[in-house]
């Protein structure tokens, strides 16, 4: 159902993912609500301020534009304790403890009148889970990203950073298949984000998993 849509070399498919570097950065940027242009987002990457962006967004861009640098530059299988780099990455200005898995409580707001209470984490579960799910023959490597990123956005594995933890390690996986990248384009995102909500409530990841195939899957054909 899932098939891989794209088939290029990893090292192929790192190029592609480093040309859309400012895209990329400035579409999941949106996850901690930054709304700078994509000027504004390519002229913070070059290492330039931008007046009137606030120096938390600024943050937020560098360190993901070093979040996709690693993951563009490592070519080692992802592993359990990559994720946690990413996230040290990614959540180093915003974490409680940046690197390291969530001990206590987390609420995430889906609406204005309801909460989300995910569960306690289980590092030795979730060590296990992501190993049955690599290890899986009977996924495309496209869909074994596709979980990955909502079970770990689900699963708030981390005090915070989440989403773009989740993102970058999903295509780490992606880009070391040559399968191509999971980017929604941000005029998906009203949809996209209604999906997430229902997903958190009913922890059912079927309908979200072949929205975000058919509208957030980009590649090349060579």
């Amino acid at each position: 159902m899932f098939r891989d849509k794209f088939q290029i070399t990893p090292d192929q498919n790192r190029r592609f993912a480093r040309a859309n570097f400012v895209k990329l950065v400035h579409t999941d940027a949106r996850f901690e609500g930054v709304n700078t242009t994509l000027p504004q987002t390519q002229t913070i990457m070059d290492g330039l301020g931008v007046n009137g962006v606030p120096i938390d967004d600024i943050n937020v861009i560098v360190q993901l534009k070093r979040g996709w640098q690693y993951i563009t530059t490592d070519d080692h299988p992802l592993t359990f304790e990559m994720e946690r780099h990413i996230n040290k990455i990614v959540a180093l200005h915003d974490s409680l403890d940046p690197g390291h898995f969530r001990t206590g409580n987390s609420t995430i707001q889906i609406s204005s009148k309801e909460d989300f209470v995910p569960p306690d984490v289980d590092v030795v579960a979730e060590e296990k889970w992501l190993a049955d799910l690599l290890n899986d023959a009977a996924m495309s490597d496209t869909e074994r990203a596709l979980r990955l990123l909502y079970h770990n956005m689900r699963g708030q594995l981390f005090w915070d950073g989440n989403k773009r933890t989740a993102m970058l390690t999903a295509n780490k996986l992606m880009i070391d298949h040559g399968v191509g990248l999971i980017n929604v384009p941000l005029d998906k995102w009203p949809d996209w984000n209604n999906l997430i909500s229902q997903y958190y409530r009913s922890g059912d990841m079927a309908e979200i998993l072949a929205w975000t195939y058919t509208n957030g899957i980009q590649g090349v054909n060579l």
